[in-house]
């Protein structure tokens, strides 16, 4: 009995609402007439619905004709305007597109020398000290000289004896011109002994082969050095280079002498200027990419060698239509935006380039102030007819 009741109570509401919407809606009482129910049952509810509509009299039957005329055409201006779709635009624009290079590069000074003594023996005395700055040919440290000083010494009296002997010879004309030949001989030899004791001598000092900066001394005092012991290095930096790598594709494109961009992280928010040096002759096969060697000027010191910098380079690029992102669309056959002409839809294919945040650069048939939807979209079909927010339509503007 339960399930009766609730069945009942569901008929009886359902006749209530039916009867409500009836006597609400005259058209409501007529289309249920029209589906087979009883006209008596729809009177009873709403009286109205059984008022025949009055026809018109024979004299009027021209103005209603034109009533009618008046009344459908304007239903089919409203509803010509109801079937235009109605979207939001944005004018196309055009973006240039910037080939940069970006990539990180190691400095390291114009020129470098790590100093080594040209001779073994101890180190008698330190000249400089880190940090100082020296000129080509001064002297950094000295070795112990005490034998080559000797041996100079003593050659130098082998060179007197042996010039005042070929003096002698000369001026005596007992002696053959053979034996005057052998102590010209004699004297050139010690002269020779001379000046090799001389750069034996020399080369106990220890001299700077480049001007530049001195680095930490890498000895002291009292050590014992050999021709390979590092005893200091010297850097010229008046200008550093920074070597970096390039995709392959920027090999044609990078020529010595174009602008360089670089900044280090120990200098943030400055930007140093600099110029291509050199680009290899040839692509790492393993990496596709290219040596490029830049040069940067370094006046006032700021930099050092081994710093890492991040290398910016801008080549001139290419100019692409700029349209709003909400515009581009994708289908089974690529990507397309609807571009308004002449309050119709037209799909036009596009190729994306560049997504940026705000834009989208694309490769299509658009023109700067080309009018593209960007809202409104699904409802948009190919040469359909459009209404554009914010502008009235032709028909009403005229008026």
């Amino acid at each position: 009995m339960r399930i009766w009741n609730q069945l009942v109570l569901c008929a009886a509401l359902l006749a209530a609402g039916l009867c409500l919407w009836v006597y609400l809606s005259a058209d409501a009482a007529r289309t249920l007439v029209s589906m087979g129910m009883p006209e008596a049952v729809v009177v009873a509810v709403n009286p109205q619905a059984a008022e025949p509509a009055e026809a018109p009299a024979a004299g009027s039957g021209a103005a209603a004709r034109a009533m009618q005329g008046q009344t459908s055409g304007s239903g089919a201006g409203r509803a010509g305007e109801a079937r235009a779709v109605l979207v939001a635009v944005r004018p196309v624009g055009m973006s240039v597109i910037n080939d940069n290079l970006s990539a990180i590069g190691d400095g390291e000074a114009i020129q470098s020398v790590i100093v080594m003594p040209q001779a073994t023996g101890t180190v008698n005395e330190i000249l400089v000290s880190s940090g100082n700055r020296v000129k080509k040919g001064q002297v950094l440290a000295r070795l112990d000289d005490e034998e080559q000083t000797i041996l100079r010494d003593q050659a130098a009296v082998v060179l007197r004896s042996a010039r005042e002997k070929s003096a002698a010879y000369k001026n005596l004309q007992s002696f053959s011109r053979l034996d005057v030949l052998d102590a010209q001989i004699a004297a050139e030899t010690a002269q020779l002994a001379v000046t090799n004791a001389e750069l034996a001598l020399k080369r106990r000092a220890v001299v700077a082969p480049i001007d530049g900066i001195v680095g930490i001394v890498a000895v002291n005092i009292g050590d014992n050095v050999t021709t390979s012991s590092n005893v200091v290095t010297i850097d010229n930096r008046s200008e550093l280079l920074v070597d970096f790598w390039a995709p392959e594709r920027f090999a044609v494109q990078v020529k010595p002498g174009m602008p360089v961009s670089a900044s280090s992280i120990s200098r943030p928010g400055q930007v140093f200027q600099g110029v291509v040096d050199a680009v290899d002759n040839r692509v790492d096969p393993a990496s596709r990419t290219i040596r490029i060697r830049a040069r940067i000027p370094n006046g006032e010191d700021q930099l050092r060698a081994g710093m890492s910098f991040g290398v910016t380079m801008r080549f001139p690029g290419e100019t692409y239509p700029s349209v709003d992102p909400l515009a581009v669309q994708w289908d089974s056959q690529g990507s397309f935006v609807w571009q308004i002409v002449d309050m119709k839809s037209v799909k036009t294919r596009v190729r994306v380039v560049q997504r940026n945040p705000d834009a989208i650069l694309v490769s299509a048939e658009l023109k700067q102030g080309d009018r593209v939807a960007i809202e409104g979209l699904q409802r948009v079909r190919e040469g359909g007819a459009v209404r554009i927010t914010g502008e009235k339509p032709p028909e009403v503007a005229s008026r």
